[in-house]
């Protein structure tokens, strides 16, 4: 067992979970396993092999399954990598880079060199928002277009909140999941499978409980590369308000969709994504 997980049991409830949702992936794919630094990074791949790469990374307590109903769309024009970012309940290693360093950049570099990629479109949804916004800032020669769904590092993040929730809520009968429902702005009966999942996670996985470093205006205005960024107007863990006036101020090349009642799980934007990615 590692510490990012709260029992033995627990972690192969979630592995042999995870392992049941690639088997039923909706589209070809390969699996792939590229040493890193940080250790062995998971890697799901799918799509033409000579077609333009899509670089997929996933939010907090999540893996490559989040992306399994976009592949479907996006892997008919590209190839899309899906990556399980270290530290996470995914197959990569448990490993959690500092986020006040550029150790998660160099993370991804090893995995983009892993997998003979030389630029590409980079997609992240919250931490995975952040690396990939970190990395465009880092690397700009390596992205070519940057899509961000609720991402860390540009508007405030509510802690304070969430972790008050966390340490009241699952004391009570439904309490964990009162409070993923909360957080991730999910309705019980609409979004029920996303939510099981969600309460599943954080009944045996210990989550990063750092700050994401904000990044500052002069490093959103180097962003040379076209940016789209996708919040929800009802976010409970990020300043979303904030995080678009910021983008639309500093980064050059930017669009900015707000959704005013999402929260902070971004869903339905397969299309727009495509659309943005394929321009």
């Amino acid at each position: 067992m590692t510490t990012i997980y709260k029992s033995e049991a627990g972690e192969r409830e979630l592995r042999d979970r995870y392992l049941r949702v690639l088997d039923t992936w909706p589209v070809p794919a390969e699996h792939i396993r590229v040493p890193t630094r940080e250790g062995e990074t998971f890697v799901l791949a799918s799509g033409p092999k000579d077609a333009p790469s899509v670089v997929l990374l996933h939010g907090s307590g999540a893996n490559t399954s989040m992306w399994r109903e976009d592949v479907v769309t996006w892997s008919r024009h590209f190839r899309t990598y899906a990556v399980d970012l270290v530290g996470e309940p995914g197959l990569s290693a448990p490993s959690r880079p500092a986020l006040d360093s550029d150790a998660v950049s160099l993370w991804l570099d090893d995995v983009l060199d892993g997998l003979g990629i030389t630029e590409t479109a980079l997609v992240g949804s919250s931490l995975g928002g952040w690396a990939a916004l970190d990395h465009a800032i880092r690397r700009p020669g390596r992205v070519t277009r940057l899509v961000l769904l609720c991402p860390g590092g540009v508007g405030r993040q509510k802690v304070g909140w969430i972790f008050k929730s966390l340490l009241t809520r699952p004391f009570r009968r439904g309490g964990l999941r009162e409070t993923a429902m909360a957080v991730a702005g999910l309705d019980g009966e609409r979004d029920r499978q996303a939510l099981d999942a969600v309460v599943l996670t954080f009944t045996h996985f210990n989550p990063r409980r750092e700050r994401l470093p904000v990044f500052p205006d002069d490093a959103l205005r180097g962003l040379t590369m076209p940016v789209l960024v996708i919040v929800g107007g009802r976010d409970a863990m990020l300043d979303s308000y904030r995080t678009a006036r910021r983008v639309r101020a500093c980064v050059p090349r930017s669009t900015v969709i707000l959704l005013p009642e999402t929260g902070h799980a971004v869903f339905g934007q397969t299309e727009p994504i495509a659309e943005f990615l394929r321009a």
